[in-house]
């Protein structure tokens, strides 16, 4: 009876531990993802700023100037050239401005990119609101391409007074995503 019961425990055990293993895949990739883009929703983390359409009216704020800064880095092994066309713009808030980054695709070969937004402070990234950007989409680039990324912007005037800088930050990756690169 003694050899009997090790093998019990052993069994039980090893089905506790592939319940807990199935488990925890489940989690990770069935609820973890929702739970995320909810918390990237509310907090804006993530460069989550607006995710809706919306029609926006102009109400410029002519007494009141914003600097927006433009930081454009690469994932460390893409094959790119990314940069701001410009490094920063002073801006009135309620005022639509309209800026670009270049891309260059340094490969032999067609690649899809994603940008990936990130705003700081974190409290501007309800305030601040993308009208078209370029990381709303994927980019195909054709071997050894080179083009303008459009950005068009507008500050809410209701971003908190002591807030005078933005920095718009976007991470250039190389994606596996060959829809766009088919479609063009």
């Amino acid at each position: 009876m003694n050899d009997h019961q090790p093998r019990i425990s052993n069994r039980a055990l090893t089905v506790r531990l592939l319940v807990f293993a199935a488990g925890m895949f489940a989690f990770g990739f069935l609820a973890l993802p929702p739970l995320y883009d909810l918390f990237c929703d509310i907090t804006g983390f993530g460069g989550r700023t607006n995710t809706t359409a919306a029609v926006v009216a102009e109400r410029p704020d002519e007494t009141r100037t914003i600097r927006v800064e433009f930081v454009a880095t690469v994932n460390s092994y893409a094959p790119w050239d990314f940069s701001a066309d410009v490094d920063s713009m002073e801006v009135h808030p309620g005022k639509m401005y309209f800026a670009t980054f270049s891309a260059t695709n340094r490969s032999s070969e067609p690649l899809v990119a994603q940008a990936v937004p990130s705003v700081a402070p974190v409290i501007a990234n309800e305030y601040f609101k993308k009208i078209e950007c370029f990381c709303f989409t994927s980019q195909g680039f054709a071997a050894n391409e080179a083009r303008a990324l459009p950005l068009q912007f507008i500050v809410d005037p209701e971003l908190p007074e002591y807030v005078d800088t933005i920095t718009l930050s976007y991470t250039l990756f190389k994606t596996e995503n060959t829809y766009v690169s088919r479609a063009r």
